[in-house]
């Protein structure tokens, strides 16, 4: 079992769930903060003690406030801390539900689990964090229901991207200079135009606005 939990989570609500599933594991060393910047800087002061955190878990937004923040939300805090702590287990504890997020999240970002706030969240969390410290990967139950679903529906980086920032409400000629800076290819308009049409007959959309509605009853946005 893990000895040293750091947890960061900006809402105590959520922080209390965490708080009450690592007292009942007993965790003999555990920290909770806000903040990504506060996480951050207590994860690089243990590497300097020589003494690194076994277990990150973290939310993945965080409210803004006066406090300005180098690091905004869970996702950037988990790509630094992968840097500074190449073997730092993580486990996400977030209210997402969107399956390609969380998809993305274990084939990008490689975490090593996640757990859906609700009900059950405290038992989810105790599970999860024994499942990883024994090395394995874990999902709560009602998230691979929902990954079970949508598992038919192979969407591309770029197509992904695209009807993001469509149900985000950016215009196609805009779409282009974003998805260059993402470095996603094809990114020319004429390709955009043609992913979206795709993408329409995909899904059997009659515009762009069904087409964002259907996305989101299916769970893909």
């Amino acid at each position: 079992m893990f000895q040293k939990i750091l947890a960061a989570e900006d809402f105590e609500s959520a922080s209390i769930s965490v708080q009450k599933s690592l007292d009942n594991l007993k965790i003999p060393n555990k920290n909770f903060v806000h903040y990504c910047d506060e996480a951050f800087q207590l994860l690089k002061k243990s590497v300097e003690e020589n003494e690194p955190f076994d277990l990150l878990i973290t939310d993945l937004s965080f409210e803004e406030d006066f406090r300005k923040q180098k690091i905004n939300s869970g996702q950037e805090l988990i790509t630094e801390s992968r840097k500074l702590i190449p073997g730092l287990k993580i486990l996400v504890f977030s209210s997402e539900k969107r399956p390609q997020i969380i998809k993305e999240l274990f084939n990008d970002l490689q975490i090593d689990g996640f757990v859906s706030k609700g009900r059950m969240d405290v038992k989810n969390l105790k599970t999860a964090i024994a499942v990883i410290s024994e090395g394995q990967k874990y999902l709560s139950p009602e998230n691979r229901i929902q990954l079970r679903t949508t598992d038919t529906i192979e969407l591309t980086s770029v197509e992904y991207s695209i009807l993001k920032l469509l149900s985000e409400g950016v215009l196609q000629k805009d779409m282009t200079e974003i998805l260059k800076k993402k470095s996603l290819k094809p990114n020319s308009l004429s390709s955009v135009e043609k992913t979206l049409n795709y993408l329409k007959e995909k899904f059997k959309a009659k515009s762009n606005e069904h087409l964002i509605a259907i996305c989101k009853d299916l769970g893909v946005l």
